[in-house]
């Protein structure tokens, strides 16, 4: 993991090695898409040279994007056999903006995947007493003569629903409790991620991977635009990927993060839009912020950071390219500003050995 990187924003490598499979079952060289996503060693194989056993965040959603790219898949990897086209999410995504409330979002949802898989891939709402359940039912298509295929693991199945579950309190800017979580595949011999991920313990074997919560969430306005929603479609899924599973553990300074977001090409939100996603005036948020020690500046700086160290990964971008799409007009001030972020240039940085 690179020095500069977050220590806390690390998810599993055993996600990562869920997506290597998948490539491999498709008959595609995983080596290619995980040297893109400046993942140095083989995730699938807990004895390779610098094996870890996370990796940082940022690595996993660039990797998710190469992967979903190569299977022509956007189903977060829940749908091996046929996945949603590129673009199939980004254009369901478009279309909940004019829902008032989450649970009009996810019945809009539903009817998106009803209309373009025929049940296939499908989501599945019940409700039972003050609960809700989300379920994601991977209708299997064996080839001709096959078998059909086994239910996928239970770390394919966690990184999928989990992503279900984040999308859902990213729409209301608020984590989604958990009251049940329910996995497909053999329960793991360790389960501390699991219930990292979901905030509990989920159970395995199942025949649907679902989660319960309260129903009363269903009912919260969705606090995102268009704009909003263009700018997490084009870094997906980082944004899912450091919301906290724990309500309880989303502070302001999270919920502020979430919000800004990790792509500036089009400029930063601003602090008004902010507070008025938040439904807090800004005398409040800046007194808040301070209460937890930081500012509204210094949160723009650690993203800015950390979207900038994202793009300098990818080499097809030269430096300049890199400094457009923080929103520098004058590449030399993103020098400057590199500098003071992390104590060295932007040049100095690419020019490290890999880690």
């Amino acid at each position: 993991m690179n020095p500069q990187e977050s220590a806390a924003e690390l998810v599993p490598t055993q996600f990562a090695a869920s997506l290597a499979r998948i490539l491999g079952e498709r008959g595609i060289d995983p080596a290619h898409s995980m040297r893109a996503a400046g993942i140095g060693f083989d995730v699938c194989d807990a004895a390779a040279p610098g094996y870890r056993s996370e990796i940082p965040t940022l690595a996993y959603s660039r990797l998710y994007q190469y992967v979903m790219t190569a299977l022509q898949d956007e189903s977060f990897g829940l749908r091996r056999e046929m996945g949603m086209k590129p673009g199939a999410f980004r254009m369901m995504c478009y279309t909940l903006p004019g829902c008032a409330d989450l649970g009009r979002a996810i019945r809009r949802m539903i009817e998106f995947h009803e209309v373009f898989y025929d049940g296939r891939l499908a989501l599945r709402l019940t409700l039972q007493g003050d609960s809700a359940r989300l379920g994601v039912v991977v209708a299997p298509e064996p080839r001709a003569g096959d078998d059909p295929p086994p239910p996928m693991s239970a770390a394919a199945a966690a990184c999928g629903l989990s992503m279900w579950h984040r999308f859902c309190g990213w729409l209301i800017g608020h984590p989604l409790p958990l009251e049940r979580v329910d996995l497909t595949g053999s329960a793991p011999p360790r389960l501390e991620r699991y219930v990292q991920l979901f905030n509990r313990e989920p159970v395995f074997d199942a025949t649907t991977p679902s989660f319960d919560f309260p129903a009363e969430y269903l009912a919260y306005p969705l606090v995102h635009n268009e704009d909003s929603l263009r700018d997490f479609l084009r870094t997906a899924p980082y944004q899912l990927l450091i919301m906290p599973a724990d309500p309880g553990r989303q502070s302001l300074v999270d919920q502020v993060r979430a919000l800004i977001g990790h792509d500036f090409s089009r400029g930063f939100p601003s602090f008004e839009r902010i507070t008025d996603l938040l439904h807090m005036s800004a005398p409040t948020l800046r007194r808040r912020l301070k209460r937890e020690g930081t500012t509204f500046q210094e949160l723009k700086d650690n993203c800015r950071r950390e979207a900038s160290i994202d793009y300098l990964n990818r080499p097809e971008l030269s430096i300049n390219d890199v400094a457009i799409l923080m929103g520098f007009t004058d590449p030399s001030a993103f020098y400057r500003s590199f500098k003071k972020w992390t104590g060295m240039t932007p040049g100095e940085y690419r020019a490290q050995e890999p880690r």
